[in-house]
Parts: structure tokens; sequence; C-alpha cells
């Protein structure tokens, strides 16, 4: 396949990363142990960003989906596309790229030079012309995505296409908090809180009864914690909803003044290398999770 190392395709890489990964213990191991056996085409769907949206339609109803103002294969058409002044692009075929257009975003934000840039930047209308959005598109096209050193194969088998959707914002304009739910065998374990993605950024991990966990995955912890969302239960509902079909699943969700909002669905959460500080809860996320000896 174009854009894969030899290394990836060499059968004996592979067999060393079966052997290596086949009595999974903790979270990564198991994330790791699935990358490289569930090739089922739900996990494909799952990954894909414009055909994960059919799936959430069928499975909890179209209502939760953001509104898409445009799916293109081309990013040329582009052009041809009416949009609102507030709004986000992003690639179908991979995680952590967007651009977010908004009049909320800093004076002093400039969308990246480089074509090829996997980043998230928010930026102001007069400083996001159509050509410089397609340049950007047209460079998150011709990559590849998750060709790190864990691999993530499903991306490589999926149509790579650019998806414009609604800006999620809440009445005072600012970006909701991103609830990611993680999701065993159809049951919610844990629920990670993003905020302030575009600014002072935090992370705090709850459990689904909104018990505080005193772990810390890369970002600090919220000052004051997250309180507990008034959908909360509503939402725990749709993530397990959502994972009733696989093993392990994270769902991430939006609430936007009370409208539940899909996110995406995570099948390998930041490519099997997830930090976790204190080190012991890589063990403790992989405790509710029992991996199948073969995904049918």
């Amino acid at each position: 396949m174009e854009g894969v190392r030899w290394r990836e395709r060499s059968r004996l890489v592979r067999g060393v990363r079966l052997w290596r990964t086949r009595n999974p213990r903790t979270f990564r191991e198991k994330v790791r142990y699935k990358m490289l056996r569930d090739h089922r085409p739900l996990v494909v769907t799952f990954a894909d960003k414009a055909a994960v949206r059919d799936y959430v339609a069928n499975m909890i109803g179209a209502q939760y989906l953001p509104w898409a103002h445009a799916i293109v294969d081309d990013p040329q058409a582009l052009h041809r596309v009416g949009l609102p002044a507030a709004y986000v692009v992003k690639p179908t075929h991979g995680s952590g790229a967007a651009v977010v257009v908004s009049d909320r975003a800093s004076p002093a934000a400039r969308l990246p030079s480089e074509q090829g840039s996997w980043v998230y930047r928010h930026v102001r209308p007069e400083y996001a012309s159509r050509d410089d959005v397609i340049r950007i598109a047209q460079g998150w096209l011709a990559q590849l995505y998750g060709q790190g050193p864990n691999r993530e194969w499903v991306y490589g088998q999926m149509p790579r296409r650019v998806i414009v959707e609604e800006m999620l914002a809440g009445a005072d304009g600012a970006v909701p908090d991103d609830y990611k739910f993680f999701v065993y065998h159809g049951r919610c374990a844990f629920v990670q809180v993003d905020s302030g993605r575009f600014g002072h950024r935090t992370q705090d991990f709850f459990r689904p009864d909104w018990q505080h966990i005193r772990l810390r995955g890369g970002p600090p912890l919220a000052d004051p914690e997250p309180a507990k969302p008034t959908h909360l239960t509503e939402m725990i509902n749709i993530a397990e909803c959502l994972g009733t079909e696989t093993d392990f699943v994270r769902v991430d969700l939006y609430n936007v003044d009370g409208r539940i909002v899909f996110g995406e669905l995570t099948s390998f959460p930041a490519g099997g290398d997830s930090p976790f500080d204190p080190e012991s809860f890589d063990e403790e996320f992989g405790r509710p999770w029992t991996v199948p000896r073969c995904y049918r």
C-alpha cells in the first residue's frame, strides 16, 4: 500500500508483534493487541468520520449528529460550498487535525503555512480564506494517517475525504467540553473530560458515578474540577449503546447547553501509547476489558 513502510508489510515484523502482545494485561497492551488482531469492517466504520455517521444514526438517531455542511473527495469542491461564518473542517481518515473557523479565535491565530500540517488550528474567518483551507485539506489527503510505531492499519482501509461540520458552541460562544466515555463490552467504566481545547487545556478523569480519579493523562487537572453534567445519564446510555457491538471503544460526546452531540468513536486511543500518571492506572484501565482470543 502506498505510504506504508516495508517493515509494516513484513510478515516477520507482524509475527513478532503478535507474539509480544499475545497475553495483554494493561490498557496499552490491550489496545495494541486489538490493533493487530481486530480487522472487522466495524472497526473501519468507527474510524471513518464520514461512514460512522450512518452507524450513529442507525444506533441512536440522527438527532445526535453534528450538522454536516459538506463531505467531499476533492477539496477543490469546497469552492462551491456555501459555508456559515463558523464551521469546522476535518479529514475523515485520521484524528488530531482540524481547522476551526469562528470569531471566537485569538486575533493572533493563523493557519499553518505548511501544506501537510496535521494540527488543530482555530482562526477567525478573515484569516481562513477558502484557498488556504483547501490547501491544508489537500495536504491531509496526501497523507496516510496512523503510521506511528504501532501502526493504526484502519486508516489505510477507507477513502480519504474532507468533512465540514457545524461549529459547536454554547450560548456564550465558548467551545464545549469534550466528554470521552471508555466503554468495555457495552458498559462505561471511565469518563475523561477535556476542557479549554483552544486555550488553557485541562483533563480530568471520573468514574460513571462522577467520582473524581486522581489521574493525569498529560494536561493538568482543572481547578476547580468539572461539575457533574446535568445530562450525564443520557450520555452514558448513548455511549453504552454505541459500544454494544465491540469489546472496547471510546465514545466522544459534547454537551452543548443540554444538546448531546456525537464526536467520534476511537478503538485505539493514542495509538496504544496512552500516558498514565500514576502508571498504575494503565493496569486499572485495562482491568474491565477481556480481549477475545479471536475477533469475528
